[in-house]
């Protein structure tokens, strides 16, 4: 992860590729910022245009034409080219202009990249390993070009953001985190490793469409499945043993099984598990300092039960039980409406153990309108991905019932918000603390400026994995999540908090990520998790392994 460190570099200085080869690389490749030395001694002349540009006069040139593309996938797609040409550009890029471009490398536009993927496909990116290639996964993660992965997010592509069973398109998903990761908490790209498990896809569209580039068969399940994943992750850790692995956007039952089954045995987590409650509970805790009401009196209905809600309320649990409140009465503050209606005893039926575990005494209701009417909750949550559900007639009710309600929109894209800000704002005269999954505009209300948190999970995942790293942890654990959360929250300003905010401003996520992934390492340093000796000043240690992106000179002067 050290930019400087020749051990770490992606190649020795002898093993530096020259002419067409290193054009051909992107995470070497300068385009015309090669200096003329370079150009003499690496065989370039002649295969770039003779003015020599610094690395802002290309930034400068890349901005205009990424502004000239009329839509967001257009956009999408060029930034796409960018960092497959010139990977240090693209990161100069993304990170000097992070909230114009986050909401196009990731969400919302990424959703719609993804469902266009066979479309615009230009360039193949990190591995597509298929059941077809079961018995030999290790053989197939070899042929990854850089052998020292050390941070793998992963997708079978069965639940894409809200839009459902994707397949191989979903590997949209693993290449926009991993920049993200680069990007907000400067982990080396040459360490990232996107990987999209094609065991084929149920979208009968998908199935049908002769440009699809996955597998044109069922989903795999079972035994099978089961089978190929253990495969997958015993591969993973003899081929890169340093490795973390973040799983991204499972079905909702692998999900739980996956994150259950090796959260112990190896380094990994479920970022729609774990990363999104870290996020929703960092945005809690914000909120408490604008209603006035302490964390331990709020009382959540969620709108969806899957992994994302129930990962939050988890992590609601474990933070009241931080402050002293027994694990039952923090239970009791969390309710759920699915799609059969609220989690109660009375409702009766076979419930999944995620579910299970948040069921109330209670009447049993099948809307989330009367749900809000028999709980009367402090805040209202939604992770459903089925689009708007946050009536205003809900969001009056809430404001009836408290001062300032807390009103969570979070699924993604933002099709399936449960509602605008601007509906949110309107419905409850201006009082609500909202945070959306998707970005929203400010809203003008009543001669004041709103201005919409976004819920991100780019908050928390980026400083985490970063910590995790630096440290060498074994395994990734809750306590490092909520350590991670706790973090975020204290990163809010006062003069956040006046404008609305229940996030710090995205600009400002290098500096979060590493205040995150100092909580991270301290957490593995003081429970035994890290690989690596702790070091006497462990800011400096990790600010060390952050990479810039910055053009290196890869020949002396002569």
């Amino acid at each position: 992860m050290h930019q400087t460190s020749d051990s770490l570099w992606p190649f020795g200085r002898h093993d530096l590729p020259t002419g067409a080869a290193l054009l051909n690389s992107p995470l070497l490749n300068k385009l015309t910022g090669f200096s003329e030395h370079e150009r003499d001694n690496l065989r370039l002349r002649g295969l770039l245009p003779p003015r020599i540009f610094t690395m802002r006069e290309q930034a400068e040139r890349s901005l205009i034409q990424f502004r000239r593309k009329n839509s967001a996938l257009e956009k999408y797609v060029f930034l796409t080219m960018l960092q497959n040409r010139n990977e240090t550009l693209f990161y100069r890029l993304l990170l000097d202009h992070i909230e114009e471009m986050m909401p196009i490398i990731y969400t919302p536009t990424v959703g719609e990249a993804c469902l266009e993927y066979s479309s615009i496909f230009r360039h193949p990116r990190g591995l597509w390993i298929s059941i077809r290639d079961k018995g030999r996964v290790a053989e197939v993660l070899r042929n990854w070009t850089n052998h020292d992965a050390r941070i793998i997010v992963v997708t079978d592509g069965e639940r894409i953001l809200g839009l459902g069973d994707l397949g191989a398109l979903g590997m949209g998903i693993p290449i926009g985190k991993l920049a993200l990761y680069t990007a907000c908490a400067g982990i080396h790209p040459y360490y990232c490793l996107p990987i999209c498990l094609d065991v084929g896809t149920d979208n009968e569209k998908l199935l049908s469409d002769p440009l699809y580039i996955g597998l044109q068969q069922q989903r795999v399940r079972g035994a099978a499945y089961d089978e190929f994943i253990e495969e997958f992750m015993q591969a993973m850790k003899l081929v890169f043993p340093k490795a973390l692995v973040q799983f991204e956007d499972f079905g909702n039952n692998n999900a739980f099984t996956l994150l259950h089954r090796y959260q112990d045995k190896a380094c990994c987590f479920n970022d729609d598990i774990q990363g999104t409650a870290a996020v929703a509970l960092a945005g809690l805790i914000s909120a408490t300092r604008l209603t006035g009401r302490p964390l331990r009196e709020q009382t959540l209905l969620f709108f969806g039960a899957g992994e994302a809600g129930t990962g939050i309320g988890e992590y609601f649990v474990h933070a009241l039980m931080e402050e002293g409140v027994p694990a039952a009465e923090a239970r009791r503050r969390c309710w759920f409406v699915d799609s059969k209606g609220l989690l109660v005893r009375e409702r009766g039926g076979q419930l999944p153990p995620h579910k299970a575990a948040f069921v109330q005494d209670g009447k049993f209701v099948r809307t989330f309108a009367e749900a809000v009417e028999q709980v009367k909750p402090t805040a209202i949550i939604g992770v459903a991905g089925v689009g708007p559900a946050f009536t205003p007639d809900i969001l009056r009710r809430m404001a009836a019932l408290n001062p300032r309600p807390i009103i969570f929109a979070l699924s993604n894209p933002t099709s399936k918000a449960e509602c605008t800000a601007a509906e949110a704002y309107a419905a409850t005269d201006g009082r609500c603390v909202f945070a959306s999954g998707s970005p929203f505009a400010p809203v003008e209300y009543h001669g004041k400026t709103h201005v919409p948190g976004q819920g991100n999970n780019v908050y928390i995942f980026p400083g985490v994995g970063l910590g995790a790293l630096a440290s060498q942890a074994t395994t990734v654990t809750d306590a490092m999540f909520l350590a991670a959360a706790r973090t975020l929250a204290a990163q809010v300003t006062e003069d956040d908090l006046a404008h609305g905010l229940i996030y710090p401003h995205l600009n400002l996520i290098r500096s979060i990520s590493m205040q995150i992934a100092v909580s991270v390492a301290t957490e593995a340093y003081q429970r035994g998790l890290a690989r690596r000796p702790q070091p006497k000043d462990l800011v400096a240690d990790i600010k060390a392994q952050v990479f810039e992106p910055v053009y290196q000179d890869y020949l002396p002067l002569p």
